[in-house]
């Protein structure tokens, strides 16, 4: 009995000197432990960068929205109903939004957003009734100047728990964040994306919030930086109503800088879907959509090049000294090689000409039958030389590089009939396996525009322009291409004549090409470029089953090049421009 009293009193004793010793020496330490157990650090989201062209006209900016949230450890099924009545979702919707932004019992989740004022009276009136239930703003993009450009601009995706373990990046996220998923938002989010701040709330032991904290200042979120682009807004919406009733791609850019003034991949879709609650059944429209309004044609649409392309094979013949320039070329409207007859687009044909009659004119004959003086290797080094079967390098994440189809690529694809000097004859018109982008046509257009001396073309204003791989010819070459792109849209005969809009001083130069489409009828093309005193442009026109680029796309190039030289697109000096959130 005396063994177990001594025993009693000395654990007793044990836990009165623990007592005292956390009473009297560590009571700081663990009263600090209880506060933070007791306080809630909540984040604060931050609006994203504003995009704007390059005279400070805002294309996307943001505007303010209200979201739902409840905390996990105090709704019920009651609380799920009371939200659905006032909000007309689905409880079951409203559930399963819930569980994908949960991130823990004491942190608010996700229920619902795009409150309307109706919405969040009707939440009020229940405020009694759900407890731990709360809304506040959210920063969603908006697009104020009505613009498309869905394919440059792109959108944003908003983060829940799925996506937050899929996401491979430095930059650090959480549920319910933005993320940049297409286009300029992609590609610049480490500029757009803004930094988080932290609000800080005393919380009772069930985790609901009784005050705000003492001696803990609240943390500062900062919006995203602006990105302003090369865009000018007025070209961009001018050449967007051009473009409307038609399924192809304007490209507009300066090749003595690589800035692109004007992107236009036709039909567009409105970037404002990807904003808010967007229906399954608007997504599968989007997606069904037999025109393509997803595909963004400058930068992943492949299509043969046509004629265009002719102006590669009359360098090679140049620079390889394979040609002179009164050397003439008969051209009866056909022309036999081996069991097979190559047609001339005008069937009467276009009689005796010489180069430079030939790219004017665009003369078939003359080039199926001058191509076979050149070897298929020197052909595919010029048109790589061109950024042909490459990526340019243009601000966007995601580019094709087309196809060039070499020795090889033909052999295995062809097996036993492999490559024949027949492809090459198809190759120097821009048609047999050959594809290429409208951004390709672009870079090809203005290193011709430049003595091979242009820029990458970018979207970033700000962004020092870096320089194509140069590509060294003779001057005499460049001196002749850049006569031939003259006389295609100046001399009477030219294909491109539609394309000059006859203004004073201006001088156009240009490429017309009609390509044979195998799923329907051609497309029609102009590539050229124009100047007028230091001022260049370069213009990239595609009419998809358009026909004739003659008849079709130079008109349309005229009309483009009439309002850039008719409007200032120089960069005006910018104002000091605030977001609206």
């Amino acid at each position: 009995m005396l063994t177990a009293y001594l025993f009693i009193s000395f654990v007793f004793l044990i836990l009165l000197i623990r007592f005292a010793q956390i009473q009297l020496f560590e009571y700081k330490q663990y009263k600090k432990r209880a506060d933070i157990n007791s306080i809630r650090a909540v984040p604060v989201s931050a609006p994203r960068g504003m995009i704007l062209d390059r005279n400070g006209h805002v294309l996307v900016d943001n505007f303010p929205t209200y979201i739902l949230t409840a905390l996990p450890n105090e709704i019920n099924n009651n609380n799920f109903s009371i939200i659905s009545s006032c909000t007309g979702t689905d409880t079951s919707l409203l559930k399963r939004n819930f569980k994908r932004y949960y991130r823990g019992r004491f942190i608010p989740s996700r229920i619902t957003k795009d409150l309307s004022f109706d919405e969040l009276s009707c939440i009020e009136e229940h405020k009694h009734e759900l407890m731990g239930v709360n809304y506040s703003q959210l920063a969603e993009r908006s697009f104020p100047s009505k613009v498309g450009m869905s394919h440059v601009l792109g959108y944003v995706k908003e983060i829940d728990r799925s996506l937050l373990n899929n996401i491979n990046t430095d930059i650090q996220y959480d549920v319910g964040d933005l993320i940049g998923w297409q286009g300029i938002e992609k590609q610049y989010e480490y500029l757009l994306k803004g930094t988080k701040g932290v609000s800080y709330s005393q919380v009772d032991a069930f985790g609901r919030e009784v005050g705000s904290v003492k001696g803990i200042a609240n943390i500062k979120a900062f919006p995203g930086k602006d990105l302003f682009t090369t865009i000018d807004l007025g070209l961009q919406k001018t050449m967007e109503k051009l473009m409307s009733k038609y399924k192809g791609a304007v490209l507009i850019t300066d090749p003595l800088t690589g800035e692109i003034l004007s992107f236009v991949s036709s039909p567009d879709f409105s970037p404002e879907i990807f904003t808010g609650n967007t229906s399954l059944h608007e997504w599968r429209n989007l997606v069904n959509d037999p025109r393509k309004p997803l595909l963004n044609r400058i930068t992943n649409g492949l299509y043969p090049p046509g004629s265009t392309f002719k102006m590669i094979t009359a360098i090679a013949l140049l620079e390889g000294l394979m040609i002179e320039d009164d050397e003439v070329i008969e051209c009866s409207g056909i022309y036999q090689y081996g069991d097979r007859l190559f047609k001339c687009w005008k069937v009467s044909g276009h009689g005796k000409v010489n180069l430079d009659q030939a790219i004017a004119q665009s003369c078939n004959i003359f080039f199926y039958q001058s191509v076979q003086r050149i070897s298929m290797n020197r052909f595919i080094n010029l048109c790589r030389n061109f950024g042909f079967g490459i990526k340019t390098g243009i601000d966007l994440p995601t580019e094709l590089v087309g196809l060039l189809p070499t020795r090889d690529y033909m052999n295995k694809r062809y097996t036993s009939r492999g490559w024949s000097r027949g492809h090459l004859l198809n190759m120097a018109l821009g048609q047999g396996d050959l594809l290429v982008t409208p951004i390709q046509l672009s870079v090809y257009i203005n290193k011709i525009a430049t003595n091979g001396k242009t820029f990458v073309p970018h979207f970033n204003l700000n962004k020092t322009p870096e320089p194509v791989t140069q590509i060294s010819l003779k001057d005499q070459t460049w001196v002749n291409i850049q006569n031939y792109l003259f006389n295609t849209v100046n001399s009477v005969k030219g294909t491109g004549r539609a394309a000059n809009p006859q203004m004073s001083g201006l001088k156009v130069y240009g490429k017309t090409g009609t390509a044979q489409n195998p799923h329907g009828d051609d497309h029609a093309w102009f590539v050229g470029y124009a100047e007028k005193g230091k001022k260049m442009v370069s213009i990239v026109l595609l009419i998809e089953n358009g026909g004739s680029g003659g008849k079709v796309a130079a008109p349309l190039a005229g009309s483009a090049f009439k309002y850039i030289f008719n409007n200032n697109l120089n960069r005006i000096a910018l104002n000091s421009v605030k977001s609206s959130i």
